[in-house]
């Protein structure tokens, strides 16, 4: 299986950007699928998770402002992101993983990201 995003880009304070991953190969229907995100200096962290059954969850950071979603007829998942801030630049990647202890930090199989840059 492969994973690749898409939807990055630059965006203005309080704007909103939706990124795209797309899973080729293998189903994935039933693994949970996560976005992460790598902010410079700072660690890597999982900001949503969407698990099969389709329950999900987010980092507090981005609760009520983040949604994540999937499609898995065409083995797609989607992070919508409003009210952007400067602290959410970085490098955003799709993952696929085993959903544990109500996330999908667990993750095996990574994209290769895609930048958001918030200024």
């Amino acid at each position: 299986v492969q994973l690749v995003e898409s939807g990055g880009g630059l965006v203005q304070p309080g704007g909103s950007l939706r990124l795209s991953c797309v899973a080729s190969g293998d189903t994935i229907s039933r693994y949970c699928m996560g976005w992460f995100r790598q902010i410079p200096d700072k660690e890597r962290e999982g900001v949503a998770g969407i698990e099969s059954d389709g329950s999900t969850n987010y980092a507090d950071s981005v609760k009520g402002r983040f949604t994540i979603s999937r499609d898995n007829n065409n083995q797609m998942a989607y992070l919508q992101m409003n009210s952007l801030k400067p602290e959410d630049t970085g490098v955003y990647y799709c993952t696929i993983g085993d959903w544990d202890a109500g996330s999908c930090d667990a993750a095996f199989l990574w994209g290769q990201g895609t930048q958001v840059t918030v200024s």
